[in-house]
């Protein structure tokens, strides 16, 4: 596991590929294009293919010098034993679950979920992995529903779009204690506003697109290995992979299994950009998460809202909960509207939102929740997701929280 740094985390990822040894005194990592990486002696490309070497490349569908430098950065911040990247969030949420469970195995998860995670556990059971899912605010609930076959945990650490945010410190202890794999989609929080690890997590997703990227300009995922997890006794690791310390096992079929088989590849252009995002992580998430707040607390106040949905309101279900884990709140807010019929005519008036789906851009972000990204789970799931017909989605971005709230005011009509 990195040993934490005196440095805070701005420090450490704005100097990383400086002290790291980039090229000619570059201060950030180059961007590698080449897809084949030659060795003088064959030997050194066996070791490379066979797990033996220490680093190098040999085909960079399985990574590149400029990936890898991301990694570094990813696991750093979430001071873990070692990340994957890959080209998407949800490329890295597959290969969890396409490489570490297996059919008749059992999978215990958040029913608040990102909608394209809940469609993906639609398929995990056409291939006969079983799922349940449970309101992971409450650990007993998920205690409830461990099996024999229970190989794995899964939350998001605060959901989208509702906010609900699980007991992660009861779910881990939980966890820790059943010896089951503990994973937390960390994407929303951000390693700069919650360390999964402090809580037991096993495996971290980040979706780099989101707050570590931070500008919309470049997909990306990462998985990262706390060192948590033993390993030695998860019954699905390949038998190639049970080599050497059992510490490195899971991330290696992962990186065989989800990454090189399956495709998943992030591109060197991608991690460069995102390697630059990741500089001003903390300085966009402090900014984003106090003009959210501001916002939040307008539209509580507004007649014409129902409902604010944002974790440092005192309203909020798990305020304690947010207080006692988070630094702050992120940049997710959603609201409920009084008439849902308005819904359409709240987000056109807007003039400063981007009426467009996708999360933590540098520009405020608007959706009609329901009619878009969780049309296709249908009425029954939005309703056990808390999702109704009139709940509107905000990314915030950098804007003045004083034009926001001006422009909200503008669209909402008078008190």
């Amino acid at each position: 596991m990195t040993t934490p740094h005196p440095y805070s985390l701005t420090t450490q990822i704005v100097h990383a590929d400086r002290l790291g040894g980039a090229e000619h005194g570059a201060i950030h990592k180059p961007i590698h294009t080449s897809v084949q990486y030659g060795y003088e002696k064959v030997e050194d490309l066996i070791a490379v293919f066979q797990g033996t070497a220490k680093g190098g490349f040999n085909y960079a569908r399985q990574g590149t010098p400029t990936t890898a430098a991301l990694e570094s950065k990813i696991t750093q911040m979430e001071q873990g034993l070692g990340t994957i990247v890959f080209s998407t969030g949800m490329a890295g949420i597959c290969a969890i679950f396409m490489t570490l469970l297996k059919a008749g195995d059992h999978l215990v998860a958040s029913q608040y979920v990102f909608g394209n995670t809940n469609s993906v556990f639609g398929t995990l059971a056409d291939l006969g992995i079983e799922i349940t899912t449970v309101d992971v605010t409450d650990a007993a609930q998920v205690a409830a529903a461990v099996r024999p076959n229970t190989r794995m945990v899964f939350v998001e650490t605060i959901a989208n779009p509702g906010t609900q945010i699980p007991d992660l410190g009861g779910i881990g202890a939980l966890c820790a204690q059943r010896g089951l794999l503990y994973v937390v989609d960390n994407t929303v929080a951000s390693p700069y506003i919650f360390r999964a690890a402090t809580v037991g997590a096993g495996l971290i997703v980040n979706s780099l697109t989101k707050s570590i990227g931070g500008h919309g300009d470049a997909l990306g995922g990462a998985v990262t290995d706390t060192g948590l997890f033993n390993w030695s006794g998860y019954p699905n690791i390949f038998a190639a992979y049970r080599k050497g310390d059992f510490k490195g096992w899971g991330l290696q079929q992962l990186r065989k299994k989800g990454l090189r088989d399956m495709g998943g590849t992030l591109s060197s252009h991608a991690a460069h950009q995102l390697a630059v995002g990741a500089e001003t992580l903390a300085l966009r998430m402090d900014r984003t998460s106090d003009t959210a707040l501001a916002l939040a607390r307008w539209l509580e106040a507004h007649p014409a809202v129902a409902r604010v949905f944002y974790p440092m309101l005192e309203s909020h279900p798990q305020h304690a909960r947010a207080k006692q884990y988070f630094r702050a709140g992120s940049w997710l807010l959603s609201f409920e509207l009084r008439d849902a019929d308005q819904c359409m005519a709240v987000c056109n008036r807007l003039q400063l939102p981007i009426k467009a789906t996708g999360l933590a851009d540098t520009r405020t972000l608007i959706i009609p929740v329901a009619h878009t990204i969780f049309w296709e789970a249908g009425p029954a799931v939005r309703a056990s997701m808390g999702i109704a017909d009139g709940m509107i989605r905000l990314s915030v971005g950098l804007e003045d929280p004083r034009d926001l709230i001006a422009d909200f005011e503008q669209a909402l009509g008078g008190r």
